[in-house]
């Protein structure tokens, strides 16, 4: 017994007719009797009496037409299940990120992704300095925002986002209240930085060297954004972020002051090369819609 003989009784049944049957099949009205006579044979009861007008269900007939319907309702299931996956409808995608990421693109991306996408667990991950690269090649996330400068061996990237950068300030500090600051304007304030990040990622977020030729004062030393923020608010030293930690950031004892001359954060979505799976292809491709709306 095969799935395709099932088929053709459903079909048989809701025509009773061979020659529509056949058509309806693409196949020719000799095979179709032929595929039915084999099955009659198989199963040792007549499932179908002729008569001038077409054919008609016997009572087993009809008994196992039932059980065919279903059986081939069953197999469209397990098809549609196999191309859910193919098509990336199902399933769990690890996202990547560092504090704010790409700022709302990040948020409305995986919304957007799961709203589309309803079978599929999205499943945020953040890292700490400069990790997130090092995430996608030890394969412990699928895709990622990732912050440059970043070593992105080993990655396929896109640019999707940059955003001004600014500096976190305690709330009582003389420059706390301007609409915006040169970086050489808190060249002598002890800049926290991380040990945690390649020398690159540490040396550009610090402005090193400055546009007067001096090196900033290096400050404490932290491992993640909470512990940053929590010593910039005790006056230990100041921060340079990027604008969106302004708003995702914000706190009553801190202070965000745009800085006006330095380059800007460019972010890249980046997945492993090779792992461009149906489900990275889909978050890509979300990601690119909404930054070309930005």
């Amino acid at each position: 017994m095969e799935l395709r003989q099932l088929h053709y009784l459903t079909v048989m049944a809701e025509e009773e007719n061979l020659g529509r049957a056949a058509r309806r099949l693409f196949v020719s009205q000799p095979a179709l009797s032929y595929a039915l006579k084999s099955l009659e044979t198989e199963l040792g009861v007549k499932l179908f009496d002729r008569h001038a007008g077409g054919v008609s269900a016997t009572a087993a007939g009809r008994d196992v037409i039932a059980e065919a319907l279903l059986t081939v309702r069953q197999a469209e299931r397990v098809t549609a299940a196999a191309a859910r996956h193919t098509r990336g409808e199902t399933g769990v995608l690890r996202v990547g990120f560092e504090a704010s990421g790409a700022g709302e693109l990040t948020t409305r991306a995986r919304a957007e992704f799961a709203r589309l996408h309803p079978g599929v667990r999205v499943a945020p991950k953040r890292y700490d300095w400069g990790q997130e690269a090092d995430a996608l090649r030890d394969g412990l996330t699928d895709v990622a925002f990732v912050w440059l400068p970043n070593d992105l061996t080993g990655l396929t990237y896109e640019t999707v986002h940059t955003e001004s950068r600014v500096v976190g300030l305690p709330t009582a500090h003389p420059l706390a209240s301007r609409s915006g600051v040169s970086v050489l304007d808190v060249k002598d304030e002890p800049l926290l930085w991380t040990r945690r990040a390649p020398r690159q990622w540490v040396d550009w977020w610090a402005v090193n060297p400055r546009p007067d030729g001096s090196a900033p004062v290096w400050g404490p030393t932290n491992d993640n954004v909470e512990e940053m923020l929590e010593q910039v608010a005790q006056g230990s030293a100041i921060c340079f972020a990027p604008e969106s930690m302004a708003r995702y950031y914000a706190r009553p004892d801190l202070s965000w002051v745009p800085l006006t001359d330095v380059e800007p954060l460019r972010v890249v979505l980046a997945w492993a090369d090779g792992a461009d799976t149906a489900l990275v292809r889909g978050f890509a491709r979300v990601v690119r819609e909404l930054a070309s709306e930005a």
